[in-house]
């Protein structure tokens, strides 16, 4: 955590943006991390009370690799119930976990290996398998089974935004922005980012207790204008499709994103 002052008037702070959901604006980057990652250990405290157990469901990418190494290194985590946490991932490219691009690789070397997370409780994609898809809504079922009938869901999903307003691996015009009936699905084609992938889907992701979009730096502002002001589709912006029914959606944005672009 920072060790400047909790208290501090900000005067330069622009106008929180009219985004769908409740918007957490900081000033910067950095706190735009605490600000998220202490969310999560407040609502992974609750669930472990209510529930017995927490299901967090990260995103890979640069922009949140910080906040992981700072969970398991500053002090303030250290009430983070990493025993009772099942960790699921996003999105992964169909690549081994070798590989430097797989989100899973990522995460795991940064937390996986370090909070004492029992290795069962690890839920990777294999998304280089035939039938990762499968695989994967098959464990989410199996394991989210063990919840009472109406509890069992994601409990937190930690999503980012790219420039281009995908989120997960739901890219703009991609098929996977059409499958209503799956928790996970491949996602291919043009549209497609390379590599493929394996996405978490709507479904599963609208589901869940509750959604966090980081979303930081003055290269999304205009993405973020485009959802204020705009009125193209989930189709065109994925992101606009994250609505969850019965939980809360929260954007935790910087100065530099919410600022608007010149």
């Amino acid at each position: 955590m920072s060790d400047r002052d909790p208290y501090e008037i900000i005067d330069d702070l622009p106008e929180v943006p009219r985004l769908p959901g409740h918007v957490v604006l900081s000033e910067d980057a950095d706190r735009a991390l605490d600000a998220i990652g202490m969310d999560i250990v407040h609502h992974a405290k609750a669930c472990v009370r209510a529930f017995g157990d927490f299901h967090l469901a990260l995103s890979g990418g640069s922009t949140p690799m910080p906040l992981y190494e700072r969970m398991m290194i500053d002090p303030a985590y250290r009430e983070m119930p990493w025993r009772r946490t099942h960790l699921w991932i996003v999105d992964e490219r169909c690549v081994p976990f070798d590989h430097e691009k797989s989100n899973f690789g990522q995460i795991r070397e940064m937390l996986g290996d370090h909070a004492d997370i029992p290795p069962s409780q690890l839920h990777p994609i294999r998304a280089d398998e035939h039938d990762a898809d499968a695989l994967y809504e098959a464990e989410l079922r199996e394991v989210l089974a063990w919840r009472e009938k109406g509890h069992d869901r994601l409990d937190f999903v930690l999503l980012g935004m790219g420039d281009d307003g995908h989120t997960a691996s739901l890219f703009p015009h991609s098929p996977a922005l059409h499958v209503m009936d799956r928790l996970a699905c491949f996602n291919r084609g043009s549209t497609v980012t390379p590599p493929d992938r394996v996405t978490m889907t709507y479904n599963l992701i609208n589901g869940a207790r509750f959604v966090g979009a980081l979303v930081v730096g003055k290269k999304k502002a205009p993405m973020l204008h485009r959802i204020i002001n705009g009125t193209e589709s989930a189709v065109e912006i994925p992101i606009k499709g994250i609505a969850p029914v019965g939980g809360e959606f929260r954007w935790y944005l910087d100065a530099d994103a919410a600022r608007w672009p010149v």
